[in-house]
């Protein structure tokens, strides 16, 4: 059976080695710049030993994945003695294998293999990787055993080249990183009528999760829903001038992302040329007048 190994002991090692240790895949060795931190993770894996070194994973394990912070990585890469044949991978989502040259040069055969999840702390790392897609770069017959690892994990994969890899990584920060910043300014808004974030959250999750689940169900673009879904040029004059007027500093972020869901109205069909034009001009910087036509900064 494949001996596999961790160099990072965090919550990305941790799930990968729990969730392939639960697959019956044979987890050998970790080491750790946190002694605690690897001592834990072989305590959820069987058979695990906390190794000193890198050096000592390497020379243990025919797998060795390299778990540790991005930055750490071709440190790593340069500090070990690899063996020829041996099979290294990195878990970052924005570097290329290209970082793993060192191994390379050794005779190993180098790849990446990151999954497109979120990971909050330990425990909810290790619930949420089943299921993830992962994002693989390798050749054969490494690129094999990556796949059959994440359809181990009940994951789906994909193939990226190396010019792939900034992008895609762009793609996952906006989808949950900024989904969290964005869910923290509406909690601040809520603040402003009194309302606690404790309380705001409670409120704001029903919502967020039926987004989620019209985006799973509906598809793209017939989930979108809301003022600019229904071109209700009213509304947003409204959103503008209140935030212009109690939170100026949000008023480019919700322009810019209403111009950016005016192209998803008119896919959904809900609007017209003629009415996305209208929309533009609003979130451009112009404001409604009462009778409904258009005026550009403050002649109303």
């Amino acid at each position: 059976m494949l001996k596999i190994g961790f160099i990072g002991a965090g919550k990305l090692g941790t799930a990968l080695a729990v969730g392939l240790f639960r697959k019956e895949y044979a987890v050998v060795a970790v080491s750790s710049r946190s002694l605690a931190s690897a001592q834990r993770l072989a305590g959820l894996v069987a058979g695990c030993r906390v190794c000193q070194t890198a050096q000592d994973v390497a020379d243990a394990a025919e797998l060795v994945f390299i778990t540790t912070p991005d930055g750490v990585i071709s440190e790593i890469a340069n500090g070990v003695r690899w063996h020829r044949g041996q099979n290294v991978v990195h878990c970052s989502g924005a570097d290329s294998v290209d970082i793993l040259e060192p191994a390379r040069q050794f005779g190993a055969n180098v790849g990446s293999f990151h999954p497109l999840q979120t990971f909050a702390g330990v425990s909810e790392a290790i619930d949420n990787l089943p299921g993830s897609s992962f994002a693989l770069e390798a050749e054969e017959p490494l690129l094999a055993t990556l796949k059959e690892l994440a359809s181990a994990l009940n994951g789906s994969w994909m193939e990226l080249k190396p010019g792939d890899k900034v992008l895609y990584h762009a793609a996952a920060v906006f989808v949950s990183n900024y989904l969290v910043t964005l869910v923290s300014l509406a909690l601040n808004l809520w603040q402003d009528f009194g309302v606690p974030p404790e309380q705001a959250t409670k409120a704001l999750l029903p919502l967020l999760k039926g987004t989620v689940n019209n985006i799973e169900n509906v598809g793209m673009p017939g989930c979108l829903t809301g003022p600019i879904a229904r071109g209700d040029l009213g509304t947003i004059g409204k959103h503008l001038s209140a935030l212009e007027a109690n939170n100026p500093s949000l008023l480019a972020i919700y322009k810019g992302l209403g111009l950016q869901a005016i192209p998803l109205a008119l896919a959904k069909g809900t609007i017209g040329e003629d009415r996305a034009r209208e929309l533009t001009v609003l979130l451009n910087g112009h404001y409604q007048t009462e009778d409904g036509a258009v005026s550009k900064g403050g002649e109303q």
